[in-house]
């Protein structure tokens, strides 16, 4: 389970977040796809070839579907049995850290961390053969870095990051063949190689560093060769290459045929829910809201709950966006997502023609919460520039937001651009080339976005940088090499707007992809 940290100055964005938690809960030491032998090997023989016991990789299995107080009962049972074993002691943090990053309670901060110091120390002393207790150690250090650094002890979450990158390296050069190392390896690689360059000379201070190419190649390698801990490189390849590499039906399908496989599975659920919003499938997202397994045992996911509510908005089913939204912020005990929520109740609100009640969230944006992911920090912004939405533009976003192409096209026939602000002279074609883009119509897509490029200039907002990425990943799709470099480092030129850190991410690791310029 590895959750890649940030130094303090570096926003995620909320798709960053959302990779994060969904490494959290992938990039562990998982349960085995396969039949149990019907003789079980010793502990010591699991040990040397770097498995879990049968009793940590049951307990394991129902962590994977969220079900923390089951695992935590079949924990207990194997501890019995194998109190100080490195596979009970990572999946016992396993299940910690989970609830932690995904609940966000602070309360539980101090406990977790001191939990996680106790099992290093207990992992120092233990003269267990094989990888496993080397790669626990390391993947125990990256849980702590994580939390450290979510609940802003950057410092020491920084030295922690560099202790466990150090440990996971150690581990890939002695055990070579030890697959699962690799998953985390790749992954840390990954993220730290898409960085943007802003941000590039902390890490290098912390002798950290990164590969977008060495990260896809562990990453691969760790899914495609069978071990025990497959499924999860499998999970965590496919969401790398559906955020940075345009590959989403691929990943679509594999975590449908997954949430099909397991139907009680509630990080399949949320997977499927995520990733159909991503691709604008609203329907298909809220169809697995809705059939998410619930029932005791189950870690309660608020988030989700905040999830639904965009998709509600999308559909213009006010109503229920807010009731939604409203459970989201009556459940979530942690900081993230409370500005960007509140801003949705606006929406809601306002749309809907509740001005008193839109004035009411809007002035409840400024009210709580942090500004550290992307999203918060735009309900922020809205609310420090008090620049009034232009309503048609707004349910033109939603629309195509949903996959609602046609109907936002629709929407965008009422827009008047004569006398606006230079935003939504700016938004007006970006918003026409979004939904065209979505049609497949992509000679309109391009004259539009490259139509918002000509006119955004240096303006500070992210219509242009946006519309510099869309053209660079077509561009690329057709060929044209050297203008899709052009348009990729365009984004990372643009100057500071509002999803700049996540824009230029994927600019640098697109950049990244195309072979280098010919020297003429």
């Amino acid at each position: 389970m590895a959750h890649i940290p940030a130094p303090s100055a570096l926003p995620f964005s909320g798709l960053r977040l959302l990779l994060g938690l969904l490494l959290v809960l992938l990039c562990a030491a998982g349960p085995s796809q396969h039949e149990p032998a019907a003789t079980q090997a010793p502990e010591a023989a699991n040990a040397a070839a770097g498995n879990l016991t049968p009793g940590a990789r049951l307990a394991y299995a129902e962590l994977l579907k969220l079900r923390i107080e089951p695992a935590r009962l079949l924990l207990l049972e194997e501890a019995k049995r194998a109190p100080a074993s490195a596979g009970t002691l990572l999946v016992a943090d396993c299940i910690d850290f989970t609830e932690l990053m995904i609940r966000q309670d602070a309360s539980r901060y101090e406990a977790v961390v001191a939990a996680q110091n106790r099992r290093l120390a207990a992992l120092e002393k233990l003269r267990e053969p094989g990888p496993l207790r080397e790669f626990a150690r390391a993947e125990i250090r990256l849980h702590q870095a994580a939390a450290q650094v979510t609940y802003q002890h950057e410092i020491q979450g920084a030295w922690s990051l560099r202790q466990a990158y150090q440990q996971m390296q150690a581990v890939v050069q002695r055990y070579p063949d030890f697959i699962p190392a690799r998953k985390t390896l790749g992954m840390c690689q990954f993220m730290i190689g898409s960085v943007p360059e802003g941000y590039r000379w902390f890490l290098k201070l912390l002798g950290l560093p990164g590969s977008v190419a060495a990260g896809v190649q562990n990453l691969g390698l760790a899914a495609q060769k069978p071990n025990d801990f497959q499924p999860e490189a499998r999970i965590i390849l496919a969401l790398v290459q559906e955020t940075y590499f345009k590959k989403g039906e691929e990943s679509a399908r594999l975590v449908q045929q997954l949430a099909a496989q397991q139907p009680d599975n509630l990080l399949y659920s949320y997977l499927l829910l995520s990733l159909n919003k991503r691709l604008h499938r609203t329907d298909a997202a809220l169809a697995a809201y809705r059939s998410r397994p619930t029932g005791p045992g189950y870690l309660s996911v608020p988030y989700l709950h905040h999830m639904a509510a965009d998709l509600l908005l999308y559909q213009g089913q006010y109503a229920a966006s807010t009731r939604a939204n409203q459970q989201f912020l009556q459940d979530y005990p942690g900081t993230h997502y409370r500005k960007d929520a509140a801003f949705k109740l606006y929406l809601a609100s306002w749309l809907s023609g509740d001005d008193k009640a839109a004035e009411r969230y809007r002035q409840q944006i400024n009210q709580g919460g942090r500004t550290v992911v992307e999203e918060d920090a735009y309900a922020q912004r809205f609310f420090e520039d008090r620049v009034p939405l232009n309503r048609t533009l707004t349910r033109a976003r939603l629309q195509i937001d949903g996959g609602y192409y046609r109907p936002a096209l629709a929407t965008l026939r009422g827009f008047t651009a004569a006398g606006g602000l230079l935003r939504d002279r700016l938004e007006e074609p970006y918003r026409r080339a979004r939904a065209y883009q979505g049609l497949g119509r992509l000679d309109s897509a391009r004259l539009y976005y490259t139509r918002t490029i000509a006119l955004a200039g240096k303006a500070p907002y992210y219509f242009g940088p946006q519309s510099a990425l869309q053209m660079g990943y077509l561009c690329q799709a057709e060929g044209q090499l050297n203008m899709a470099r052009l348009y990729f480092q365009k984004v990372l030129d643009s100057p500071k707007h509002e999803y700049k850190n996540s824009t230029d991410a994927k600019a640098k690791v697109a950049l990244a992809g195309l072979p280098a310029a010919k020297v003429r």
